[in-house]
């Protein structure tokens, strides 16, 4: 039989950890400025970026990798200031906006040569081969959490368009 408690105990030990990383610039104003843009579909960035953190600090911990990297790569990975649908920005947004999180964040607090690859090279393959694993997890981790993030808008809005044609059948 499985102990939840001692299951919900590692749970909030592995949370507790992933705070005390991110802690010091999750309250920054220019990290829950990312709030006020969406995302993917119905996210906003914040959401986004913590939980492309917060899985990418998990699973680099699993592996015995530099986890506080990926945690503070992850949640800067993000950090500009426009909507990338509208086009503000100069340049192919793909390769563009790392760049600009970068600024950002080594504005926003010091940066190790790990977190600052996390944060240039997260839409990797459209730049350079990284070098560090953490930049890989951190990448894959943001694929997943948009992809997750895209089809449940779609399943959702499709779930909606279904139960209005169910309605207007009758």
């Amino acid at each position: 039989m499985v102990d939840l408690y001692s299951d919900q105990a590692r749970y909030n030990v592995s949370f507790r950890e992933y705070y005390n990383c991110v802690k010091d610039i999750l309250h920054s104003d220019e990290v829950q400025r990312l709030d006020s843009f969406s995302q993917h579909a119905h996210v906003s960035r914040l959401n986004h970026s913590i939980s492309v953190s917060y899985y990418s600090f998990m699973l680099c911990k699993k592996l015995g990798l530099d986890a506080r990297a990926a945690a503070r790569g992850g949640l800067l990975h993000d950090l500009f200031f426009y909507d990338w649908r509208d086009k503000v920005e100069m340049g192919w947004h793909v390769v563009v906006h790392p760049i600009r999180a970068l600024e950002n964040a080594e504005k926003l607090c010091e940066l190790t040569p790990r977190e600052k690859e996390i944060i240039v090279k997260h839409m990797f393959p459209f730049c350079r081969l990284p070098k560090y694993p953490e930049t890989h997890i951190v990448s894959l981790m943001d694929k997943v959490c948009a992809c997750s993030e895209v089809s449940e808008f779609i399943i959702t809005y499709a779930r909606r368009r279904r139960e209005r044609a169910r309605v207007g059948a009758k």
